[in-house]
């Protein structure tokens, strides 16, 4: 029986689906609960869908939303230089100023270029490497999303049955049909969090192998802190055979810190790709490096375009939102209500004889219904009970709480300690009552 609660949604997902292929723009909006919403207005930490419900929203729009819903000084700075144009198909003042911050902020950022999402950018990042040293082949690791491309479209999910393979020979299963054959050739994938395995791989191939590209914290699956010495083993890596190593900071950037994963962990890649938290929403991303990588797009030796890029609505909302985290430094208490969350969950399992693993650096964390004290690559994240996580997602969100439907929390600035006492007072209610 439809939930009544959500009647107007799905009428309007109903309609949606004779002209929206799956009623959708994307993907993951189809696993809302019941099915994918339809919603109106966000204001701080809260989200309000067609019925009139009110929801305290730790998705924050798949994370971009790191102010809050419609943060007034991002929304006013996007109508004033809007009123001025919408696209140059030029350079503009204020695009240059974005650079100049970013530049001073992250510390890798010597030469950087705009671009609309996560996804193209890391496509710019590795034309770059191929470019500079020659070689063809990138490593990655399992689970871990570098967008919805070809050639990264590969290893995020299990087989039949959670089948991987071994560890040394991974089985790479395609995620979606229609992918070519040719761009499983372009990588080589491991487990995350060996490093006696990494430096093995590396040493047996990297005469082929042009960079690696790794989430600094592995957030899209368990939300994995790095081991220690993980990150800097990579760095030495790259640095012994000559590959550009390359952090997908597309969640990390401006979340773990203003200076994003790298300053955060000081660890400096030699390019980056940033996006999410630093538009507040608005289609931007950033491929960013050490000028003699960047250099190549600088001397037109590698080609990067794109008519949209840096358009001025963009451009305004991640300036000002950069200035919003600059001036008012949240990152102290985003780290707080994170651990104070994080905590409350635990206890919260505890009283109720649930096991829950919560995990991660506070500002973002994961839970997962499992008996393992502690998940450290994607294959851990395999031996959790995900029927049981979609249970206590959904009671949430019937109690007017959102959260990703993977278990994936964010932390924003807008979030108060009244919040998270909210939060956990309904996930004490929710775990009580599930079987």
């Amino acid at each position: 029986m439809e939930n009544k609660k959500y009647i107007e949604s799905g009428a309007l997902l109903a309609r949606a689906k004779k002209v929206l292929a799956g009623g959708v723009s994307s993907e993951f909006r189809k696993y809302n609960h019941p099915h994918a919403l339809f919603y109106t207005h966000g204001r701080g930490a809260k989200v309000y869908d067609a019925d009139g419900n009110e929801y305290l929203d730790f998705t924050l729009s798949q994370g971009p939303l790191i102010l809050g819903h419609s943060h007034p000084e991002v929304l006013h700075a996007i109508n004033d230089y809007s009123e001025l144009g919408q696209l140059f198909a030029g350079q503009h003042i204020r695009e240059l100023e974005l650079a100049e911050k970013i530049q001073e902020l992250i510390p890798s950022a010597e030469l950087m270029r705009f671009c609309l999402d996560g996804s193209e950018a890391v496509q710019t990042a590795f034309r770059v490497a191929r470019a500079k040293t020659g070689k063809q082949k990138f490593l990655r690791f399992e689970g871990h999303y570098h967008g919805w491309l070809d050639n990264v479209s590969w290893g995020i999910s299990a087989g039949p049955d959670g089948f991987l393979g071994s560890r040394e020979n991974p089985e790479v299963y395609p995620w979606s049909e229609g992918l070519p054959a040719r761009a499983r050739e372009e990588f080589l994938i491991i487990p995350w969090n060996d490093p006696e395995l990494l430096i093995a791989t590396v040493e047996q191939h990297h005469h082929e192998l042009a960079a690696i590209i790794t989430e600094p914290v592995m957030c899209n699956n368990g939300c994995i802190v790095a081991d220690n010495g993980f990150l800097q083993c990579m760095r030495d890596l790259c640095d012994r055979f000559g590959i550009a190593l390359i952090f997908d900071e597309v969640i990390t950037g401006f979340r773990l810190s203003l200076g994003g994963a790298q300053r955060y962990f000081n660890i400096s890649p030699d390019l980056s790709i940033f996006a999410k938290a630093m538009g507040s929403g608005y289609p931007i991303s950033v491929v960013a490096g050490k000028n003699e990588w960047m250099r190549l797009i600088a001397d037109s030796r590698v080609i990067h375009a794109g008519t949209m890029n840096s358009g001025n609505a963009s451009i305004a909302a991640a300036l000002a939102t950069i200035q919003v985290l600059e001036r008012e430094d949240p990152y102290e208490n985003m780290f707080l209500l994170g651990e104070r969350l994080m905590e409350g969950l635990c206890k919260a399992a505890k009283d109720t004889g649930k096991q829950l693993l919560v995990q991660g650096p506070g500002p973002m964390f994961s839970i997962a219904f499992t008996q393992l004290d502690q998940i450290k690559d994607y294959r851990d994240t395999l031996q959790s009970d995900r029927l049981k996580l979609g249970k206590f997602i959904s009671g949430m969100h019937n109690e007017g709480v959102r959260i990703i439907g993977r278990g994936l929390w964010y932390i924003s600035a807008a979030h108060r300690e009244e919040d998270i006492e909210f939060a956990l007072h309904k996930a004490q209610k929710v775990l009580k009552e599930m079987h």
